[in-house]
Parts: C-alpha cells; sequence; structure tokens
C-alpha cells in the first residue's frame, strides 16, 4: 500500500525558510518519479517542481524557480523540497505525489500523472 506522508510545513515571516518532507512507504522509491503541488485557498492546485526517479531531471514552476530546490533520498525514501524567499502568495497546502516511471526521464508536471498523492501540510507566510 503506497503511503506518502508530508511534513515541515508551518508559520514563517516572509522572507524566510522552510524545508518540507515527504516519506514514502508502501513501494520501491526508486521506480517512481515524484513532485510538489500547491493550493491555496479558493485556488486550483498547481505544479510546484517535480523530479526523476533517479533525480537526475527536475522541473519547476517559473514562479518557483531560484527560489526552491526539490530533491530525493533513496536511503531515506524521502523527497525533499527546499523553500527559500518565501512570499506571502506562497501560502498554502503542499502535497507531495508519485507516479510510477518506466524510464528515467523528466518528470511530468501535470497533476493529472501522478497517481498517488499524500495528506497536504501547510505552510502559511506571514507579510
Amino acid at each position: 500500500q503506497v503511503q506518502l506522508v508530508e511534513s515541515g510545513g508551518g508559520l514563517v515571516q516572509a522572507g524566510g525558510s522552510l524545508k518540507l518532507s515527504c516519506a514514502a512507504s508502501g513501494y520501491t522509491f526508486g521506480s517512481y518519479a515524484m513532485a510538489w503541488f500547491r493550493q491555496a485557498p479558493g485556488k486550483e492546485r498547481e505544479f510546484v517542481a517535480a523530479i526523476s526517479r533517479s533525480g537526475g531531471y527536475t522541473d519547476y514552476s517559473d514562479s518557483m524557480k531560484g527560489r526552491f530546490a526539490i530533491s530525493r533520498d533513496a536511503a531515506k525514501n524521502t523527497m525533499y523540497l527546499q523553500m527559500n524567499s518565501l512570499k506571502p502568495e506562497d501560502t498554502a497546502v503542499y502535497y507531495c505525489a508519485a507516479d510510477r516511471a518506466y524510464g528515467d526521464d523528466a518528470p511530468a508536471t501535470g497533476m493529472y500523472a501522478y497517481e498517488y498523492w499524500g495528506q497536504g501540510t501547510q505552510v502559511t507566510v506571514s507579510s
């Protein structure tokens, strides 16, 4: 049974940093591409960042490039999102997602490509 559990969210002032974690279990970690999405109140879920099964490919939403960094640690079955220079508009629930990948290609950025989802972790950035 695939399980994804996010942690690391919280309240931070604008300009601050947070590091989110997504602990995965129930599947072969290295066989899945993974991604972060977020959803703010009243808005649709949007793509944040994605990483290929080996970590060799990463992709980011334009608004996060240079501020966020996605990574994964196969030894810990965990994916991370380092978020720096946070802005109030980054306030949202952040979700991790996983998709079975049959090759080590550039990861998908569309939410419908991802089969498994965590419950989300709240990030609130105060101004």
